[in-house]
């Protein structure tokens, strides 16, 4: 098993990483990260998200950067607002031992852009920013990307099924140095993903698939419960009531079933809260601060409003629908079993959507078990 040093890491992030408990490089790292070191290269990397991807191109990033230089060296685009904290954040604990600070700012919707253009105006070496916001910046001429020698796109096939095409589209062509290397990082590779690749990376990048045999991350347990829609919510009610020393997260398709699961919960006793689409930013932020300090238990989300939730120690999900797009099951499923431990995935079930799970264990490659309560 090859460690850090191993890998080419510099002792200053060594010891970093140790106070942060990170001890053993995770396969995407193992793989990706001396690539990246040593070489100047575009990249590509397939593997499930939760399987420490943000290191496997964060260290590399700050090892390429050059502190004397007052400029922006690198850009991290990641789809949304908590990814791109989480990102900024790692990056700051990353650095505490440099011996040269490295200024990383974070860009994206939510927070007052004068703010954000302020903080800009400092030196920066590393812009982390969602494609809205930073469309906004450059469409403003408040960034100038001409100069990065790094663009990593985190999360790709997300930012997509989010809408976001035209604005990589406009970013990577801001980003046209012909110094510049793309690392692109993403759990699945769709046919407009493809575009962009063929487009904006090298022929010749490195490309590295992790565990690619299984798309969903192995340490899930996949279970599927039959029920009918008069059981349902006493089927959901038994679950947790299983599984009240463990925090997850329940699954909605709509922002109604969100809000209706909600008050139905909270009648029982349970300690959640839900997150949907018309929620204003600061709401949003409270109800994640809550779920991240442990303080709530159970986070009733849509898909949409789910994007870049990244929570450790999370025991299990549940479908309390089937998700309407097959790549929604696996990022869904992608919130438990992070960082190597072990979750579950449940999905209640009417018996019309049987043939839907044959489907999803099918394309996904995957074995769901009956669960009965």
């Amino acid at each position: 098993m090859s460690t850090f040093r191993d890998l080419g890491i510099h002792k200053n992030y060594m010891k970093s990483l140790k106070e942060l408990d990170i001890k053993t490089p995770t396969e995407i790292q193992q793989q990706a990260i001396p690539i990246l070191l040593a070489s100047s290269t575009d990249f590509i990397g397939l593997a499930q998200t939760g399987t420490g991807k943000t290191a496997a191109f964060g260290l590399p990033v700050l090892h390429k950067v050059d502190p004397r230089k007052d400029e922006v060296q690198a850009l991290i685009i990641a789809p949304t607002r908590e990814l791109v904290q989480q990102i900024k954040k790692q990056l700051f604990k990353f650095t505490k031992y440099n011996d040269s600070k490295i200024f990383v700012e974070g860009v994206y919707g939510g927070e007052k852009i004068d703010i954000q253009i302020k903080n800009l105006k400092r030196t920066t070496h590393v812009i982390v920013a969602t494609p809205g916001r930073l469309v906004d910046l450059l469409e403003r001429g408040i960034v100038n990307l001409k100069g990065i020698n790094t663009l990593v796109l985190d999360e790709a096939d997300e930012m997509l099924s989010m809408g976001f095409k035209q604005d990589l589209n406009m970013i990577l062509q801001a980003a046209s140095s012909k110094s510049k290397h793309t690392w692109l990082f993403s759990a699945t590779m769709p046919e407009d993903l493809k575009v962009i690749v063929k487009r904006y990376i090298s022929n010749d990048a490195v490309r590295v698939e992790v565990n690619r045999k299984s798309i969903v991350n192995e340490n899930i347990t996949h279970y599927f419960i039959e029920t009918t829609i008069a059981d349902k919510p006493q089927a959901l009610v038994n679950l947790l009531e299983d599984r009240e020393e463990e925090r997850g997260i329940i699954f909605c398709r709509t922002k109604a079933g969100a809000q209706s699961l909600k008050q139905l919960l909270e009648k029982e006793g349970f300690n959640v809260d839900a997150l949907e689409g018309d929620m204003q930013q600061r709401d949003r932020d409270k109800v994640m601060r809550a779920f991240k300090n442990t303080n709530l238990q159970i986070l009733i989300s849509t898909d949409v409003s789910a994007r870049g939730i990244d929570v450790n120690n999370l025991g299990f999900v549940i479908h309390h629908q089937l998700p309407e797009h097959l790549e929604y099951y696996t990022h869904r499923s992608g919130r438990t079993a992070r960082a190597g431990k072990k979750g579950e995935s449940i999905a209640l079930v009417l018996s019309n959507e049987l043939q839907r799970v044959k489907t999803i264990e099918k394309a996904l490659q995957i074995k769901f078990k009956t669960m009965t309560l």
